[in-house]
């Protein structure tokens, strides 16, 4: 497991946040409680996109995300982009913020799967890190923090070798094994089946530095003859339209990054909904490991240097908070009812006898004494000090 991981994950999941809230504050409808305006202005836009940003970007976490460590839980990663979502004026209800964090965690597993190289994973950042730095174009205090990141990914990761980089993008592919949530524009783009499971295309450019499939070179040597051999080529079917190989893309802090994996996918006018069924949610969302967290100081010192970061921001508490429902549960029904997907419907009836038999199983199998519930872990202690802050 690669101990370089934390700062590539954060930095894009915070990039694929950043995206999907311009665009639904763009189209948001602001709730009944902020009577006074129809709908989100663009200093308040604003506001919302550099208090996250500045956040993201603040020294103590970003120095703290760049010590060589362990990936850590799940659990702990959801606390600190919840937390980071709620940096600003900004507040999400549940199940909006569920839906923004499947959204985001499904499109940079998406731009981890598609990457040429595993180098090209630092490309997709610096994709985010460009987006990032256009948001806070026009408030040099915060640009100033983004460029200082941007220094220090180019210290850190540009002297990896490919190997490093395959262990890290092997970590990342670890990390979102699990996660398969169906989105929509993903659906409708047809690069995602009903399943959840990505569909990988068969062709396109080959990575860069390497030659397009379907050909093989044998050197024959030539019986009683001191020669090193005549070059015999043979073909062979590939399996995919390949083509030659990209310019190989800029890693410096501005350049043509030429891959588009990391830019923001949001920016034409298409939904960016998500369906998500119930016994999907609770294996996702409430199904949390009983083992003790071996991490769990070092969670809470990310942890502890986010939330310093957001207390430095408003000492005072003088802020007004608006809470936000950024996605419309039924537009999102309708959109994934539009997709021709085969769908049974199975009909099952109670049975009261079944569910006696099955009671009385289920008694056998328990023992007496058995405690009624288990111990708590330090990741409980972590939720419940989430619990106390907000």
């Amino acid at each position: 497991m690669s101990m370089r991981t934390l700062p590539l994950l954060f930095i894009n999941l915070g990039g694929e946040m950043l995206y999907i809230l311009d665009q639904r504050l763009q189209a948001q409808n602001v709730p009944t409680e902020k009577t006074s305006k129809a709908d989100w202005t663009g200093e308040e836009r604003r506001q919302v996109m550099n208090d996250i940003i500045c956040t993201l970007f603040s020294k103590p976490f970003m120095e703290e995300l760049f010590k060589p460590q362990d990936m850590y839980s799940k659990r702990t990663q959801r606390a600190v982009l919840i937390r980071l979502a709620h940096s600003s004026i900004m507040r999400l209800n549940q199940a909006s913020m569920d839906k923004l964090y499947d959204l985001m965690t499904m499109a940079f597993k998406y731009q981890v799967l598609l990457c040429p190289r595993p180098r090209d994973l630092l490309l997709v950042t610096f994709n985010h890190m460009d987006a990032i730095r256009a948001f806070v174009s026009d408030t040099p205090a915060i640009l100033n923090q983004v460029e200082e990141t941007y220094q220090q990914l180019i210290k850190v990761y540009t002297p990896l070798s490919d190997g490093e980089f395959q262990l890290l993008r092997q970590t990342l592919l670890m990390c979102f094994q699990d996660l398969q949530i169906r989105v929509s524009a993903f659906l409708k783009d047809k690069v995602q089946t009903c399943s959840g499971r990505f569909v990988l295309p068969l062709g396109g450019p080959v990575p860069c530095g390497s030659e397009v499939p379907g050909l093989i070179r044998l050197f024959v040597r030539c019986p009683g003859e001191a020669c090193r051999g005549q070059e015999v080529c043979h073909l062979f079917p590939s399996g995919g339209a390949y083509c030659g190989a990209l310019p190989e893309g800029s890693f410096h802090m501005s350049g043509d990054r030429v891959i588009t994996l990391g830019t923001n996918m949001y920016s034409e006018s298409r939904p960016v909904q998500t369906q998500v069924s119930e016994s999907q949610n609770f294996g996702q969302h409430t199904k949390m490991s009983i083992a003790p967290n071996l991490l769990a100081k070092e969670e809470l010192t990310l942890l502890s240097h986010l939330l310093g970061s957001l207390e430095n921001q408003d000492p005072d508490k003088t802020r007004t908070f608006y809470r936000v429902n950024l996605f419309t549960v039924d537009m999102e029904e309708e959109q994934l009812e539009e997709l021709s997907f085969q769908v049974l419907n199975i009909q099952a009836a109670k049975d009261q006898q079944a569910e006696e038999e099955l009671a009385r199983i289920v008694g056998e199998f328990t023992e007496k004494g058995e405690p009624s519930s288990s111990p708590r872990s330090k990741g409980d202690d972590l939720l419940t000090l989430m619990d106390e802050l907000q």
